[in-house]
């Protein structure tokens, strides 16, 4: 079956994050958004007919998560990623973020010290610092758009005493895929120096341009014993409305804490549909996938030739992952406030400006991809012609 991803849905008026909050946010309607990380691409067929067979159901009582569901999330990371992952290791959580406090919470005690690697996804910041922990950076390497960790720093830091280390893999939002060798050299000095890692790994299906992902924790017992890994379908199917993520964790005892937490506070229920819709996913969505991928990969590659010819000086960083690309606008000579300003007011476009992301994330701006080839199109042609008018004889 050939999926159509040029189709345009109208979202507006659906109470939509993405499309209803614009106002407030960025005090105007009639913006296009590309700002928030979810598709404006139609759920499959075979997930919206799973919930559907499930919604004509007249009960919609307290539910188990049965066995099955375990094998459809361990059988789809061993098929798409190599690793595998033993069901009864597999936890629940209503998502990757709470995932993030859950771990804070049931691994950490205040004043404890949590490594992050910026620019990265921001609740990364306010999941530590709002608990009372002590953030600390080990900043990426921005090699004109191009990113890699700062090793020597980074065991710098493990030595200063870090228990716990957010990694963000694949990054948001830099793009990268990181290498066997990369993910070699960070396991070891997460062992040598006995540092939890709270793998992110939501965009791990979102490979692009024959990359591939590395699940962190697949590289052995050592680093598998003191790795939690966080995924979801949300980002992959859209699915991020029903609130439904998976963690797997190899360790007992890191289980038995994480198990605690989520008992404690009791949010471990869950949502039927989001049940139903990620055991449906993760069991039919490879041929779903692989076309996304595709169509991912040529609307990047459409944006960055399209800034290339007609914007010269404006970087997009390579996209080895996610739908989310990094763009560098500081040959524009603009503070980040006037940037957005002239993006929403100018251009009529709602991004994510890059200081959210941290340190090394000024003039910088996120665009999300994930939408119809002609919505693609419309944005950076409002874009240039924005440009054209700011900066009359440069574009």
């Amino acid at each position: 079956m050939k999926y159509d991803f040029d189709r345009v849905i109208e979202r507006r008026g659906t109470d939509s994050v993405k499309y209803d909050i614009l106002q407030p946010l960025y005090g105007k309607e009639d913006v296009l958004p590309m700002w928030v990380a979810d598709m404006d691409f139609a759920v499959p067929d075979f997930i919206q007919e799973a919930i559907i067979r499930r919604a004509e159901h007249e009960v919609y009582g307290y539910t188990i998560r049965p066995r099955r569901y375990n094998e459809s999330i361990a059988g789809w990371i061993s098929r798409r990623h190599g690793w595998n992952v033993d069901p009864g290791n597999i936890d629940f959580s209503p998502g990757v973020v709470p995932a993030l406090v859950l771990s804070v919470l049931g691994y950490t005690e205040p004043g404890d010290k949590i490594l992050v690697q910026s620019p990265v996804y921001f609740p990364f910041f306010s999941s530590i610092e709002n608990h009372g922990r002590k953030l600390v950076n080990n900043q990426l390497v921005d090699d004109k758009g191009v990113y890699s960790m700062d090793f020597d720093d980074l065991e710098e830091k493990f030595r200063s005493g870090i228990r716990m280390m957010m990694f963000c893999h694949p990054h948001n939002p830099v793009g990268r895929a990181w290498s066997m060798e990369e993910l070699q050299r960070l396991a070891a000095l997460a062992i040598q120096y006995d540092v939890l890692i709270l793998s992110d790994e939501i965009h791990s299906d979102l490979l692009l341009f024959g990359h591939r992902h590395i699940p962190l924790a697949s590289l052995g017992k050592e680093i598998a014993s003191r790795t939690i890994t966080c995924v979801a379908p949300s980002k992959t199917f859209n699915l991020a409305g029903l609130h439904t993520s998976a963690v797997i964790i190899e360790d007992p005892v890191l289980k038995k804490k994480y198990e605690k937490i989520l008992e404690d506070i009791h949010i471990g229920g869950g949502n039927i549909f989001g049940f139903v819709a990620l055991e449906a996913a993760y069991t039919n969505g490879d041929a779903w996938l692989e076309q996304l991928l595709k169509y991912l990969e040529g609307n990047f590659t459409f944006a960055r030739d399209f800034m290339e010819n007609n914007l010269p000086g404006i970087r997009v960083s390579p996209l080895e992952a996610t739908y989310l690309a990094w763009i560098n606008f500081e040959i524009l000579g603009l503070e980040d406030k006037a940037l957005m300003e002239m993006m929403v007011k100018d251009a009529g476009l709602a991004f994510v400006d890059g200081p959210r992301f941290g340190a090394g994330g000024a003039q910088y701006l996120r665009m999300n991809i994930a939408t119809p080839r002609t919505v693609m199109e419309t944005a950076l042609n409002q874009m240039l012609q924005a440009f054209q008018k700011q900066f009359p004889g440069k574009f």
